[in-house]
């Protein structure tokens, strides 16, 4: 046999292994789960290819040769790195160290992004997020090529070919700071809603056309007395003066410097979903990040159907 590695068979270095160790044909043939003659055999393979003898007869048993006792330490790191390539150790939170991408909106970089780094803190500090813009056009090559390990998207922009979970359902909630005039009572009028001048976030173009069509069935308008265009100035802008805005629930929650009430007609909600490609599907520590979210997003709901 010539000295390639192409055909070194991977159990012939578990039988030299397990005749270091055990010091005996016998033994090693015992370990292994194989005949004698077997192993012998393995040996004399072990051998041709080495160019060795590699064990000499002992008074007990056989011992190993200068070049066995060389291939020894190689030949356990080698089998060591096999078994964690065909059985990857568990996942360890609390041990991780790896940098997680995400692909996200502002709305969902308040609402998804933020609550997931307080848990990552608690549970894994060694897990660092990076948030970069959701590119539709370029969405499934960067999760192909693992420029990214996750979407945070409406179900309706995540392609097909991606693996995908609902996080929540949203709702549309009126909201204005906290001492505002029209705060007191605790709810807002459709006269009041439509007299006060109304904060718009530009992006929310579908928004737009829905917070229309549900004033017109009323025969409602609002007032636009300013627009932003990201929902993260939203806040700044409603404790700084005396407009109003219809924004997502989890974007103006937790504020005690905001009032936050129900709209007075009803606007459709949007579902938010997280999706991801096949690459990482079965990856330990991708798997657990996405449980975790899951988690911590339907804490306060029910937990919404895919």
């Amino acid at each position: 046999m010539s000295n390639d590695f192409r055909k070194l068979d991977l159990n012939l270095l578990k039988a030299l292994d397990a005749l270091i160790d055990e010091g005996s044909v016998t033994r090693a043939a015992q370990r292994l789960s194989l005949t004698q003659p077997a192993v012998s055999g393995m040996l004399a393979r072990l051998r041709e290819y080495f160019n060795d003898p590699l064990f000499v007869r002992a008074q007990r048993g056989i011992v190993p040769t200068l070049r066995a006792q060389q291939l020894a330490a190689p030949v356990k790191q080698i089998l060591s790195e096999v078994k964690l390539l065909l059985h990857p150790a568990s996942f360890d939170p609390s041990l991780a160290r790896l940098n997680f991408t995400v692909a996200a909106s502002d709305y969902a970089l308040k609402a998804v992004i933020v609550p997931l780094m307080a848990a990552l803190r608690s549970h894994a500090p060694g897990i660092s997020v990076t948030v970069v813009p959701v590119e539709s056009h370029r969405l499934l090559r960067q999760l192909e090529h693992g420029d990214i390990d996750l979407v945070v998207a409406m179900p309706q922009n995540i392609p097909e070919e991606l693996h995908g979970r609902v996080l929540f359902v949203e709702q549309y909630v009126c909201v204005m700071r906290a001492n505002h005039p029209a705060a007191r009572m605790g709810s807002i009028s459709l006269e009041q809603f439509c007299s006060l001048d109304h904060v718009l976030v530009s992006d929310c173009v579908s928004f737009t056309g829905l917070m229309a069509q549900a004033l017109a069935t009323v025969g409602g308008r609002r007032r636009v007395g300013m627009t932003v265009n990201s929902p993260l100035a939203l806040t700044e802008v409603l404790l700084a003066s005396d407009m109003l805005a219809v924004a997502p629930r989890r974007l103006v929650t937790g504020c005690a410097q905001l009032a936050v009430m129900e709209t007075p007609v009803p606007i459709p909600g949007f579902m938010k979903s997280i999706a991801w490609h096949e690459r990482t599907h079965r990856d330990a520590a991708r798997r657990w990040i996405r449980s975790l979210l899951l988690e911590i997003c339907q804490a306060k709901d029910e937990p919404a159907q895919a």
